[in-house]
């Protein structure tokens, strides 16, 4: 009877909980919460700043604990206009040489709107090569406010029965200047485990810019 008193007290007329319904005094005397739908599944590994660096690499934490792991950079700028690129090692990072198959889409637009376009973008892509492969074409590094922002999916890289595959997603600004969007994805084609990754522009430093590395917790 208490409890429901108590309940009923703590209710509007409409059915909706009261805002002192919930305080320290009932969420402490609470044992257990059930699984809540729709909560976080990605989990921070590491985080990885850029101050003239030549690459990023993340070689520890590529493991069997996650079946996908999620890589974020965040405003990369380059010393000079150039590509933004990865590749992956199965050594540790000793080597970044995988052999992969890749596409490549964009899309851009200019800002005085003199220019755009949609279309594949075959000199991006890769056939059975193993050196890098560009994820934000042609980044604009002339201007101090020009950067390139992505994220990629790497899907199982601890399998030893399967090729690796990986979609990415870039956008960034270019010198002319325009924005520009592009859309990659393929497989590295190994069966090795792949255990490390290195972020890089093709031929200058990283100025600045911020590269998290997120294990997504397994179903």
């Amino acid at each position: 009877m208490s409890i429901a008193l108590s309940l009923g007290n703590n209710l509007t007329t409409g059915g909706i909980f009261k805002p002192t319904a919930v305080n320290n005094t009932s969420v402490n005397n609470v044992t257990d919460f059930a699984s809540i739908a729709g909560g976080s599944t990605l989990v921070l590994l590491s985080t990885q700043t850029a101050s003239a660096s030549a690459s990023i690499s993340f070689t520890t934490g590529i493991d069997n604990t996650y079946d996908e792991y999620i890589f974020k950079w965040i405003n990369c700028h380059p010393a000079s206009n150039d590509s933004f690129q990865f590749n992956c090692s199965t050594d540790g990072g000793s080597n970044y040489n995988v052999t992969k198959t890749t596409t490549f889409f964009a899309a851009y637009h200019y800002e005085n709107d003199s220019s755009t376009f949609l279309g594949y973008n075959i000199n991006a892509d890769k056939d059975l090569l193993n050196d890098y492969q560009t994820i934000n074409s042609g980044v604009g590094g002339d201007d101090a406010d020009n950067s390139c922002v992505g994220y990629l999916h790497l899907f199982a890289p601890s399998s030893t029965t399967y090729v690796k595959h990986f979609i990415a997603r870039g956008q960034h600004i270019s010198q002319t200047p325009y924005t520009y969007e592009n859309y990659v994805a393929g497989y590295f084609d190994t069966t090795s485990a792949i255990n490390a990754i290195d972020f890089k522009f093709a031929t200058s430093n990283i100025d600045d810019g911020i590269i998290k590395m997120y294990g997504v917790v397994k179903s």
